[in-house]
């Protein structure tokens, strides 16, 4: 019971901010679509495609010839991707678990992610998964958070509000970079590309980078879980963006990598 009232308070928090997000993470996005060169015609998975920004950013790459299958387990998410896709014929989505979702073998041209992997029970069988979907001809691209001591963006709020000890570690599981390349190649990639990639980023000024801040990220999932916590931490986070605003928008980095590999 307690793991469906996390999952649906996150859900909740992000379906209020997805505009703000999309914004923020964008850019990290299509530094993947860039690695993956997509052609007019593909055929693409999104892993884990959330409120549907990336779903549109594929379905403009591959056209009206190509197809884009979007898959993600919060059915509160799909429903938003499937009002802001409703006018594309070759957008699908589907509600499942990535990991074990049962697609025809050989399917597609590529497989990409936006910060949709790290938290799989089972990577190794999730990116096995993934590999036989793919064509011989096939990619994989995603790109997934670095260490919480490279990223800004989740470190600069923790720091401020003194919630440093409380992070979870869970959305920087992918942050080795042997690590990754040890999934990958079991699952029977090759060509594994691992790319540090910084970016920063930003969902606006003092106001809107509170309002995600304190419901999404490492510090938001702390205030979600302790609701009390919002209005101590709150003029902490305050003062510290305010100090980092660069005339109306603030700019916190964000550090990934940017992985592809093919089969």
């Amino acid at each position: 019971m307690k793991g469906d009232k996390e999952r649906s308070l996150h859900e909740e928090a992000w379906a209020q901010v997805y505009p703000l997000t999309d914004r923020q993470f964008s850019a990290l996005g299509l530094q993947v679509l860039e690695a993956l060169a997509l052609q007019a015609g593909d055929s693409v998975l999104d892993v884990g495609c959330g409120t549907g920004q990336s779903l549109l950013q594929l379905a403009e790459r591959v056209g009206p010839t190509g197809l884009v299958i979007g898959v993600d387990v919060s059915g509160a998410f799909l429903d938003i991707a499937k009002k802001r896709t409703r006018s594309f014929q070759h957008i699908n989505l589907i509600e499942a678990d990535a990991q074990t979702v049962a697609l025809p073998p050989g399917s597609f041209d590529a497989v990409f992610s936006r910060l949709g992997i790290m938290a799989f029970e089972d990577p190794a069988a999730a990116f096995a998964n993934f590999q036989k979907m793919l064509k011989p001809s096939g990619k994989l691209g995603f790109c997934c958070w670095r260490s919480l001591q490279d990223n800004e963006l989740d470190l600069l709020p923790l720091e401020a509000s003194g919630m440093l000890s409380r992070a979870d570690q869970t959305p920087f599981s992918f942050s080795d970079a042997a690590y990754i390349r040890q999934i990958l190649k079991g699952a029977g990639f090759q060509d594994i590309a691992i790319i540090p990639h910084d970016e920063p980023v930003s969902c606006g000024g003092v106001e809107e980078t509170i309002a995600v801040l304190l419901k999404v990220g490492a510090l938001g999932k702390i205030v979600r879980e302790d609701p009390n916590l919002g209005p101590q931490v709150e003029p902490l986070l305050r003062q510290v963006l305010i100090e980092r605003c660069d005339g109306e928008i603030v700019r916190l980095n964000a550090s990934v990598f940017v992985v592809t590999a093919s089969i």
